[in-house]
This record gives structure tokens, sequence and C-alpha cells, in this order.
């Protein structure tokens, strides 16, 4: 996003120097996997070119999910996964006025800032009452939605795409499932994403949504090994799906992998969820597990401040009081304590307490630990009087 809105050039996002490579004596081969013998250990690649390997490790990313939607295939509609997708956004979003995002998620709403960074009218179309209220708690949902609307969207909730119409090849406008059409130029399709299993078809290798692998990450094939956007764990972790498609996981299960390929067998275990994301202006971070709606023998304490753009949202067990998580806005925490709490089963009363050691903002920023920490006592006075009984 940040290419397009001009922040980054696209060599800035490399990870390394183009002369990294040949000196570290890896070799890439800019091809696609055509075939993968386990058998053999062999890989055709599309080029009639193949390869022989002692290992295999398949990071073969997502696939942006599709809406089976007439007019899905017009010229000016599309997803946003990948380096390619960034080229035809720029080619297809050149001279436009007006554009539809459909998805109210992640990449929706980091679309629709790139879109408004370029002044085009953006209509935002989201299925849930408020954004991403398929992730967030209403209170931090609603929040978002505001923000978004202040930025010149036309944020419209509850609301879905039933059909593209176009003219001459190229989109012109759409319906909505309430029987509205919007004139546009655009539509971005941003309905999440899904494990890209289809490299290891008919392989052998085990597949359900993504590729099945075992604690040191490793297929049912021997030395096949599955990281990244791709996976799908055999095996439960406490407070973690079992796809995760963010950008850190990938990389913690290239270290692991790397490990065991190298006479180091390391099991994959990441510890309590964590994510961050921005919107427009608004940072997010997310430590535990806060869901949209609170779950049995779960209670929670929600503060937001006055200007509406910041907030932090604590959910703890009822019983033990064990701090099960938090969503916070506009204010960065440090990531090494809400881990080491949440590890340790610190209770609600502590972290209450000890809000100002996880502060991570930078010096001379307004800190609101005292308010937030008052408003808690105010709700739970019995709560934290027992703490110091």
């Amino acid at each position: 996003m940040y290419v397009y809105m001009g922040h980054l050039k696209f060599e800035h996002t490399k990870p390394y120097e183009d002369s990294f490579w040949k000196k570290n004596k890896i070799d890439l081969y800019f091809d696609t996997a055509h075939n993968i013998d386990v058998r053999s250990k062999r890989i055709t690649l599309s080029s009639g070119d193949f390869l022989t390997y002692d290992i295999l490790v398949i990071a073969a990313g997502s696939v942006s999910n599709t809406l089976d939607t007439p007019g899905k295939n017009l010229s000016g509609v599309q997803s946003l996964y990948g380096y390619q997708d960034l080229q035809l956004m720029e080619k297809n979003t050149h001279s436009i006025r007006r554009a539809v995002v459909v998805g109210g998620g992640l990449i929706g709403i980091e679309m629709v800032e790139m879109l408004r960074s370029r002044k085009i009218d953006v209509t935002f179309l989201v299925r849930e009452r408020e954004f991403w209220n398929v992730a967030l708690p209403l209170e931090e949902a609603s929040m978002i939605s505001r923000h978004i609307r202040s930025h010149g969207v036309e944020l419209k909730l509850g609301t879905q795409l039933k059909e593209i119409q176009g003219d001459a090849g190229r989109v012109t406008s759409i319906i909505t499932s309430n029987g509205e059409k919007i004139e546009c130029e655009f539509v971005g399709i941003t309905v999440g994403v899904s494990p890209n299993i289809s490299s290891v078809a008919g392989t052998g290798i085990e597949t359900r949504s993504g590729i099945l692998v075992d604690e040191y990450l490793q297929t049912n094939i021997p030395d096949v090994y599955a990281i990244g956007d791709c996976v799908e764990r055999k095996y439960e972790l406490r407070g973690r799906k079992k796809i995760e498609q963010v950008w850190y996981t990938g990389r913690m299960m290239g270290e692991v992998v790397a490990q065991t390929i190298c006479g180091k067998p390391t099991k994959y275990d990441p510890g309590p969820w964590f994510n961050s994301a921005k919107f427009f202006d608004i940072e997010y971070q997310t430590y535990g597990n806060v869901g949209p709606l609170l779950q049995p023998g779960e209670e929670d304490f929600y503060w937001e401040h006055s200007s509406g753009l910041k907030s932090m949202h604590l959910v703890w067990n009822s019983q033990t009081l064990e701090f099960v998580g938090v969503n916070v806005f506009g204010i960065r925490l440090r990531h090494e304590s809400f881990d080491k709490w949440l590890q340790e089963g610190k209770d609600i009363r502590f972290v209450i307490e000890n809000l100002r050691l996880a502060n991570f903002d930078p010096e001379f920023f307004q800190r609101h630990e005292e308010e937030i920490a008052r408003q808690f006592l105010a709700k739970y006075p019995k709560l934290m009087k027992a703490a110091h009984a």
C-alpha cells in the first residue's frame, strides 16, 4: 500500500540487496512449480526445467478469495495480494474518480486508504454491523467505522455486493444487496484469503483447508515442510487458530524449519497470539484473545478516550481473574510485557496496576494509564480492593 501511496519505492520493500542471493549461494528461479514428484524428489517447472531436492520447503502463500458475482471478470475488478496486483491496480485506477471496495477486513481498509490518498471517491461495502465486527468487539468496530467516515469514505454497513455492471468489457457500476446502484470505475474485492494448496495437488501431500503439518512443520511426506500462509497445523496451540495468515507467523515458521533442517529439531510454538495493523490514522495492537463476543466465563472492561481516536479493551476470566487479552487503539504497548504477562498467567488486577510499564509511546506523548485505572476501579471497586486485602 505504501508503494501505491508514494511513501516507498518497490525496491525499498525487498528484504535484501540484489547482490545478497549470489553472495550467499542462493539461486533464484523466477518460475512456477508445475509438478512435484515426492518419490523421486524432483520438481518440474513451468518452463520445462526441473530441480531435485534433499529437503523441500513449501511457502506457497495465500490466494485471494473471490465472489461468485455477475460481472466479476470485467476489467477494473480485482483483488489485492501480491506485486502483480499492485501493478494491475496502478493500471485500473489511473485517472478514475469513483471506486467501490467490497469486504470489511484489513486488506479492504488498506485498499480504501490507498484510493483516498489519490483523492478517489470510495464507497466501502461491509456486510457486518460495523467495520470488521467479525473480529473486533462492537465498541472498537464502531470507533473505526466513525474514523473511516471522517476520511470522506462512504461506508455502507450491512451491505453486500449483488452484481457488477459494465460496458465494453469494463466496470461502470455495481448493484448492492439493498438494490442500490452505485456508479464506479473500479471494484476492489477484498473478502479475505485462503491457503494456496494448488501446487501440491496430486502429490500425496496431505491437505485440508491448508497444507497439513506437525509440530515441526513437516508434512506427511518425509523431508517436505510447509511454512507461512499455506499452512494448517494438525495440532492445537492454546488461543491460536490452526491457520494464521499474518507475516510474522511465516517468519517464525521459517526460523523453526531452519533450525530443524540444520540438525536442531525445533517445535513451532509462537506463544500467545498477537497482531498489529493501522486504520488510517489509528494504530491497532492485540495481545491474547479478544473476540467480537465475550466467551462463557469471560468479563471485560472498555475505555475510550474523549477524542474517539484511542481505546483499550481488556478481557479476563471472571472466576480466576486470569488476564485473557487486550485490544488497544492509538496507544502503543510493549509486546514483551504482554507476552510475558499472558504466559505467566497474570491476573487483571496486576495488568491494570502495571499498565505504565507496558506503554511504548514515544516521549512527550500523552499518557492515559491513570485515567484507565481510575475508570476500571469505578466499575470494579471490590475487585481492586480484594487485590490489596
